[in-house]
């Protein structure tokens, strides 16, 4: 080998340590958030309650029919046995906005408790930040099975979380700006249409941020694969020391026979 191709050997490598991570930050991301499936789930209830209020006024029917499609996504999941926390969320939502439209007799407040959640996850995000633990450092870091390790062993990886946790927080806070005036001012059907239309982009938009600070990030630190590398060192110094006895105990057996 010359001087000239080992540096080149090193950048391949360093390349495709990059791609491996960045591969790992996508697929971590991708399970966390839901991929297609989870925005389709996300978006198809609230989508089908405007629609069919758009057409009739009704709102028990609208309502009526948002919470079977949750349910029926729910069904499809369990039956294909899939992951259904993304579809069980769905229901949960639905189901508070099915109640609190049914109390008052308004439309508009079958989305008041997805908007307050909306404000009070984007809270969240920012005061978290702010104290040193960026929620989606606790979202992610089981994902990359990282766990907390990131908070004290990885400043470069809390940079990245903290930017990323920051940036969830503004842009949901710009979606409630968007939403809670039209709450007001705007019929049920024109706050439903906004409402779905702003359902995916801004999602999409903070996940893109997230994955582009994490990819330039220090990669995880693997806290399972250190466990099991400590329980099998203790494993191996145990099958030691218990070989090291026994071995005593022959040399002492030996050494009486001689007597």
């Amino acid at each position: 080998m010359t001087s000239l191709d080992k540096p080149t050997e090193d950048t391949q490598a360093e390349d495709a340590a990059r791609q491996d991570a960045r591969a790992v930050t996508e697929a971590a991301l991708f399970e966390a958030f839901g991929g297609v499936r989870g925005m389709v789930e996300t978006v198809l209830p609230g989508l089908l309650f405007v629609t069919i209020f758009t057409i009739n006024k009704d709102l028990h029917w609208s309502a009526i029919a948002a919470l079977a499609v949750s349910v029926v996504l729910v069904v499809v999941r369990l039956a294909m046995r899939d992951t259904v926390k993304h579809a069980f969320s769905g229901v949960f939502g639905v189901a508070f906005g099915v109640v609190f439209a049914m109390m008052t007799g308004n439309a508009k407040d079958f989305y008041l408790p997805g908007m307050l959640y909306t404000l009070g996850l984007a809270l969240a995000y920012i005061v978290t930040t702010l104290c040193g633990v960026p929620l989606i450092g606790l979202i992610l870091g089981p994902v990359f099975k990282e766990n907390l390790s990131w908070r004290t062993r990885n400043p470069g990886r809390k940079k990245a979380y903290a930017k990323a946790s920051w940036a969830w927080g503004l842009i949901l806070l710009a979606k409630c700006a968007i939403l809670f005036p039209l709450y007001w001012w705007a019929n049920t059907a024109q706050l439903g249409w906004v409402l779905v239309a702003l359902k995916i982009p801004p999602f999409l938009l903070a996940v893109w941020l997230t994955w582009v600070f994490l990819a330039k990030a220090p990669p995880p630190i693997d806290v399972f694969a250190e466990m099991e590398a400590a329980e099998k060192a203790e494993e191996e110094r145990k099958a030691a020391q218990a070989q090291a006895a026994e071995s005593g105990e022959t040399s002492g057996t030996a050494g009486r026979h001689r007597k």
